[in-house]
């Protein structure tokens, strides 16, 4: 038993980072760029900080996004969100600071916008991060995965198993999915260990033989990333539940137009 429904009942096509190309990631602006594109779902990266609260961050260091240097986990998540998160992207986004997990869920919450929260432990931090997002979902939608009626709790996912071993311990009734580049051969164990609903592979490592198993298997798969129409037209054909795209600009929110 995977746990998980017949239908995939999230939208189909997410903003990688909040929006994409189109704004500095992992910030709540961009979050605001994919709505404005009638984006309705999003991925985003959760990392601690030193003092063990969760923000948006993929990389374990600073410089490529923000103004700051040295590791993540070396500053407290008030150092962080004094930093400038938003000019590397463009002079408009001069100041957007790094957020806390805890801003960005109350933002969709609020908005009634989904979200794939992937753990991203900074080295060493993997059961920690685990535990530390799980329970700040959990805050945000104590009624579990379903939520109300436009407010879903977000899926959890992360490439660290010990990080999805101890989300599923913090906080059991949020839904999981394993997050692979390549699809490991024992990818039933590691599923049904960790009591995942989804798996989440690499667009280049995927071909429609290989969704139909995953989801005779019973499980929902979403890929990423998928910055081609044709491509994510062809995806979704196959039978992949979702997308995740950098290019909110040219697949719509809805999935690829016919003819685009």
């Amino acid at each position: 038993m995977t746990g998980a429904p017949a239908g995939w009942p999230y939208p189909r096509c997410l903003a990688h980072r909040g929006g994409g190309t189109l704004a500095p990631e992992n910030t709540l602006a961009a979050i605001r760029i994919g709505v404005s594109y009638g984006y309705r779902a999003f991925e985003c990266d959760a990392m601690l900080a030193a003092d063990g609260i969760a923000v948006l961050m993929h990389d374990p260091t600073l410089e490529r996004t923000t103004n700051g240097r040295g590791a993540v986990d070396a500053s407290t998540a008030r150092q962080l969100g004094a930093l400038d998160a938003g000019s590397w992207h463009g002079a408009r986004f001069r100041g957007e600071p790094v957020p806390t997990l805890d801003a960005a869920l109350a933002l969709t919450r609020g908005a009634g916008i989904w979200a794939n929260v992937e753990i991203k432990p900074a080295p060493g931090h993997d059961a920690a991060t685990g535990s530390v997002v799980a329970r700040t979902v959990l805050q945000h939608y104590p009624e579990g995965a379903a939520g109300d009626a436009g407010h879903a709790a977000p899926l959890l996912s992360s490439f660290s198993v010990a990080a999805l071993e101890a989300a599923r311990v913090a906080a059991p009734q949020l839904r999981r999915g394993l997050l692979v580049d390549r699809l490991p051969s024992d990818w039933r164990r590691q599923l049904a260990s960790l009591q995942c609903v989804s798996l989440h592979c690499n667009h280049r490592a995927v071909d429609a033989a290989l969704v139909a198993e995953i989801k005779q298997a019973g499980y929902w798969m979403l890929c990423y990333t998928v910055n081609q129409p044709e491509r994510a037209a062809q995806m979704l054909a196959w039978g992949v539940d979702a997308i995740c795209t950098d290019r909110i600009d040219l697949i719509g929110a809805e999935g690829p137009v016919a003819g685009s």
